[in-house]
């Protein structure tokens, strides 16, 4: 199994509303310094911070499905369709965007969340109506077990159904316990340590450590099982899995 460790200083940096909102960029867009431009489907990953009131105006997408999810704080949501939201800690808006729409962000002080972007077939996507959801943290299954906590954001039992193939979970593992993720062949899995630090291991080969912050790839020929350890302090990761290749000509992405 290949594995990548990706540290702070080589992912995308990005600033929005003349600084007040931070971004870290597991994968960014070109020119923002991002070791990994992409991952099979999986095409923007941008981790935001923004400590005072601030937000983005009015602007367009088109084609992509593009999750926020929020982490801590709180967003308001406008856009073209006429939905008018406020996003909470543990909520996700999915703008699949089809034909386009547009949409300005509100973000409170001390909001942190994602904006994550999945490709479909683009030729195709673009023929579709736009539509704007709003998934509520209490909609989505948690399973608690053995220092364990799972929430299931994009799979079985999800209230989020995509059109791109794409599973995601955010992982809370306590210290001391472990979680093991069975990664099928010709996929990749990217995680985002949002929470502490912990290790890894695979096949019973000996666990590599990773920190705060660092953004794992792991890509398999088989399938595989992967040991997520939390050591010494609680571990907060968010997977995301996803295939290596589609059957769709994907948009030609330049660094």
């Amino acid at each position: 199994m290949n594995v990548q460790i990706i540290h702070p200083q080589d992912q995308g940096k990005g600033e929005f509303d003349g600084g007040k909102i931070q971004e870290q960029k597991p994968i960014g867009f070109p020119g923002e310094g991002s070791a990994i431009i992409r991952l099979g489907p999986l095409f923007y990953w941008a981790w935001a911070h923004a400590e005072t009131k601030s937000g983005l105006g009015l602007h367009p997408h088109q084609g992509f499905e593009i999750m926020t999810y929020g982490i801590a704080g709180q967003g308001v949501h406008k856009d073209t369709l006429g939905s008018e939201s406020i996003l909470g800690a543990g909520d996700i808006q999915l703008m699949q965007t089809g034909s386009g729409v547009s949409h300005s962000e509100g973000i409170e002080a001390g909001f942190e969340g994602f904006q994550i972007w999945f490709e479909p077939y683009l030729n195709e996507a673009v023929k579709r109506v736009p539509t704007y959801s709003l998934f509520k943290h209490e909609q989505f299954p948690v399973v608690k077990q053995d220092g364990v906590e799972m929430k299931t954001i994009l799979g079985d039992d999800s209230p989020i159904h995509l059109v791109t193939d794409a599973q995601m979970i955010d992982l809370k593992v306590d210290d001391g316990s472990s979680y093991t993720y069975r990664l099928l062949p010709n996929r990749f899995l990217a995680g985002l340590a949002i929470r502490g630090g912990g290790s890894f291991s695979s096949l019973g080969k000996e666990a590599t450590s990773f920190e705060h912050k660092d953004f794992l790839v792991f890509q398999s020929e088989d399938e595989d099982e992967i040991v997520f350890q939390a050591n010494g302090e609680n571990l907060r990761i968010v997977l995301i899995d996803i295939p290596e290749k589609v059957d769709y000509p994907l948009y030609q992405k330049r660094r």
